[in-house]
């Protein structure tokens, strides 16, 4: 069973994350979902066990349907935040993340569907 390395005790939370900064004809790849209030970056929690590149290329392959190489690492960023709203509202999370540029395939990817991304 794959387990994501983050983890949540009592109000205080922890993620270990992996992201892409894909960048398509001048445009920034960005996602939301019907739970959030913002845009972030493609990504995801890392498994335990697995590298973060691996990790950034399954997540973007699962949320694009497209399967990009890495660039290179871009920077790694650690954030302390308490959203007041969505899943994560009222909890203080403390957050790693590892975000690498994606190799640029020169077009767009299509939008998914709200049916697509939930499979």
């Amino acid at each position: 069973m794959e387990k994501d390395s983050s983890y949540q005790l009592n109000q205080q939370g922890f993620r270990y994350k992996a992201a892409a900064i894909i960048i398509e004809q001048g445009t920034v790849a960005f996602m939301t979902n019907p739970d959030e209030d913002y845009y972030y970056p493609l990504g995801g929690a890392v498994q335990l066990g697995e590298s973060s590149e691996a990790a950034v290329k399954h997540e973007v392959l699962e949320e694009t349907g497209q399967a990009y190489k890495i660039d290179r690492l871009l920077f790694v960023h650690e954030n302390f935040f308490k959203p007041d709203s969505g899943q994560l509202a009222g909890l203080n999370c403390h957050e790693i993340s590892i975000y690498y540029l994606m190799t640029s395939k020169g077009h767009q990817f299509p939008s998914l569907s709200d049916d697509e991304a939930a499979e």
